[in-house]
């Protein structure tokens, strides 16, 4: 299978926990997508803290890029033309992540190029 995976750089915004135990600028994200897994959601985990891990649909991560969307747990909007939020929503509370829009969109590309490739060849 063609497992995507690429890491990014994010700002935490909100997350009491995280930002105790990191510095407060930009931390290391690694995203992930499985299509042999489940080719409808993508992973995103900050790579500093284990227990700090989320997944979410591919469309809506791809829709957030655009307009404000959300679907259960998770938000997404713009903010401005060059980063985009993400809101993830917990028992533990709320983790608000800025990421740069030009990362996800690539990222977003990979995961589709590899969904292609995993699709089987019609007859």
């Amino acid at each position: 299978m063609n497992v995507v995976e690429q890491y990014a750089r994010a700002q935490i915004v909100t997350d009491a926990d995280a930002l105790q135990t990191m510095d407060r600028g930009a931390v290391p994200v690694r995203l992930s997508y499985d299509p042999g897994r489940d080719p409808r959601t993508v992973g995103v985990r900050l790579t500093g803290t284990p227990t700090r891990k989320w997944t979410l649909p591919r469309d809506l991560l791809e829709q957030g890029l655009r307009t404000p969307v959300g679907s259960g747990d998770v938000q997404v909007w713009p903010c401005g033309r060059v980063q985009t939020v993400v809101e993830f929503h917990s028992a533990q509370g709320v983790s608000v992540v800025q990421f740069e829009t030009k990362a996800l969109t690539r990222f977003l590309r990979r995961t589709y190029a590899a969904a292609a490739a995993t699709e089987p060849v019609p007859h």
